[in-house]
């Protein structure tokens, strides 16, 4: 068929506000794509995402709900608010069981999310390895979990950090690649092997 975009195909974006957007903005500006960011004022729009990572959040989200204590709740992709200009969404939070007020709510605060999970993508390298550790940290989140595809099988690698309260950034903890066995935020036991059933 083809032809010339017409004026009715073309799609206008949003021109920045000078001092950039905020989480108000990023929470009712219409027709964002879904899973858009925002880091720094300015909006993040994701890519199409791999099969790994999709399988990679099933695994875990499902690994965590299996024991995780009633007074905390496993969530998948939901936005997470630091301050006015930053509300990053990370791909799984841990979050007190009383933050999650409502079942239309579309955010959580930071001060309620006890562990963040970033599954790194080829276009998020960067953002899930330095921008959204250093900004998950900042904000106080205890637990910091980085996941990548690794080794000839392409399984997942977590890379758990917790957080140093005084300077505020994250110390690596351990490197799990067959079993992702811990005791905080509360005890965890899930087999990353798994993922060959997925």
């Amino acid at each position: 068929m083809g032809g010339l975009m017409t004026a009715e195909t073309e799609h206008h974006w949003p021109v920045p506000p000078q001092d950039g957007y905020t989480v108000d903005d990023l929470l009712t500006l219409p027709d964002l794509p879904p899973h858009t960011e925002l880091l720094d004022g300015s909006l993040i729009f994701v890519s199409p995402q791999r099969y790994f990572r999709s399988i990679v959040i099933d695994l875990l989200a499902n690994g965590l709900r299996r024991t995780v204590p009633p007074e905390l709740k496993v969530v998948r992709e939901m936005t997470v608010v630091i301050d006015k200009r930053n509300g990053p969404e990370p791909d799984i939070v841990v979050v007190r069981t009383v933050a999650a007020r409502s079942r239309t709510q579309t955010q959580f605060q930071a001060r309620d999310v006890l562990l963040a999970v970033e599954v790194v993508s080829p276009e998020s390298e960067a953002r899930d390895r330095d921008t959204k550790p250093h900004k998950y940290a900042g904000a106080g989140i205890p637990h910091f979990w980085r996941v990548e595809m690794s080794g000839i099988d392409d399984r997942p690698t977590v890379h758990v950090f917790e957080l140093d309260k005084e300077d505020r950034t994250y110390y690596p903890v351990a490197i799990h690649r067959d079993r992702l066995k811990l005791a905080a935020p509360f005890d965890i036991d899930i087999d990353l092997a798994e993922i060959d059933n997925l």
